[in-house]
């Protein structure tokens, strides 16, 4: 037996053995104790360890086979110098800008080069140059569920969608008959852009400090504050100066699951998953709030079962039903009347960056205290184009 199968077949009888010990430990009430749950903490960790020396496995065995092909023909000519088909970088997207602009917060803006002045934001500030402006989205990303499930379009003005109201149905005619003719007819969505804007005081002590990593701290700060507001915006945003919310009632997902009791059972569950349209449920995903997770991962199936499929891979989302979970500290709370649980295809929510984002420095207003201030903006709005796509968990009002 090779050792990735003795590896796999470790992992299986480590996680059936984790699910054995779990079901043996539970009190009347389905409930474990804290050295229990301690204990399966460990089994599950192990069994995730499995799965990254498995990985880790397959990897040196790729390796190994690619390095034990032969070689058709040898190299016998050496790569010239200098000879580079990338295009020139110009502009923001030149090294060039991002120098100046780390000299030019550094300086507190005393050393402005012509070159920054190609970038100057309408509101004030300088534009962010294009490399910064790439690592803010990813750390937007990976403090922003949404931006990594929705999807993403760069916009200069409003941007509209346009959705089909209503379809063309076929019929059956007879030989020679009239074939009759269905308007079809179009909406259309608007996104606009609004101003998110966050400030950072740095003391002038740090700032004249060539050996701290100030592009880096800014970056990582904007980025954080910048991605907890947008997500709180993307899931309740009412629309007004803000983007519209998926949990929203007024033009959000639908709402047309509520639960059986004042709890959510496995048969809600059940219905949410059902609710949603076949073609939808193809790239369908859950959205909650990790409190709600805890109820959640005590469910059970009608054979007992928990409907709860933690992840066996570093790195991917756990499972229930089948389908991948997201949590938010942004979704709602499980709460009577409101909705809980938002399940769909989450594509369908369209999020518009319009322009850059700019950086601003402040000097006066802080020099009391020795610090300098620095804002970010940008301007992105986010809306749910087909509300059919997501549909979302209310509990029973009591």
């Amino acid at each position: 037996m090779s050792k990735i199968l003795e590896m796999i077949e470790k992992r299986n009888k480590a996680w059936e053995g984790a699910k054995a010990f779990l079901e043996s430990k539970r009190d009347k009430d389905g409930l474990i104790s804290e050295e229990d749950a301690k204990a399966y903490d460990e089994m599950e960790a192990k069994v995730k360890n499995y799965s990254i020396e498995i990985e880790r496995l397959q990897k040196m065995d790729a390796i190994e086979d690619e390095l034990s092909k032969p070689i058709n023909s040898a190299i016998v000519s050496k790569p010239i110098a200098g000879q580079v088909n990338e295009p020139e970088k110009k502009g923001r997207a030149s090294d060039e800008y991002r120098k100046d602009m780390l000299k030019a917060i550094r300086s507190n803006f005393k050393q402005v080069t012509n070159l920054l002045q190609e970038g100057v934001d309408t509101d004030g500030g300088y534009l962010v140059p294009e490399e910064y402006d790439k690592r803010l989205i990813d750390v937007l990303t990976e403090n922003n569920i949404m931006r990594s499930l929705g999807t993403k379009i760069t916009t200069s003005g409003l941007h509209r969608i346009t959705v089909t109201a209503t379809k063309p149905a076929a019929l059956w005619v007879e030989e020679g008959g009239k074939i009759p003719f269905d308007d079809a007819t179009f909406g259309q969505i608007t996104i606009d852009a609004f101003k998110l804007a966050v400030g950072v005081k740095i003391t002038n002590e740090l700032l004249y400090d060539s050996m701290f990593p100030l592009e880096s701290y800014i970056i990582e700060q904007f980025g954080k504050a910048m991605g907890n507001a947008e997500e709180d915006a993307f899931l309740n945003g009412d629309g007004k100066k803000k983007p519209l919310g998926i949990f929203h009632k007024d033009g959000g997902a639908m709402s047309d699951v509520t639960t059986a009791g004042v709890a959510i059972s496995s048969d809600d569950i059940i219905s949410l998953v059902y609710a949603l349209g076949r073609p939808y449920r193809q790239k369908a995903k859950f959205i909650m709030n990790d409190q709600t997770i805890a109820i959640i991962r005590k469910l059970k199936d009608g054979n007992g079962n928990y409907m709860w499929q933690p992840s066996i891979k570093e790195g991917e989302p756990d499972r229930l039903l089948g389908y991948p979970v997201f949590t938010s500290a942004y979704a709602p709370l499980v709460e009577a009347g409101k909705p809980a649980i938002a399940f769909g295809d989450f594509s369908y929510y369209n999020i518009a960056d319009r322009g850059t984002r700019s950086m601003q420095e402040l000097t006066e207003l802080y020099a009391e205290t020795d610090t300098t201030g620095f804002i970010a903006k940008e301007r992105v709005d986010g809306k749910l184009i087909l509300p059919e796509a997501v549909h979302l968990l209310t509990v029973k009002a009591k």
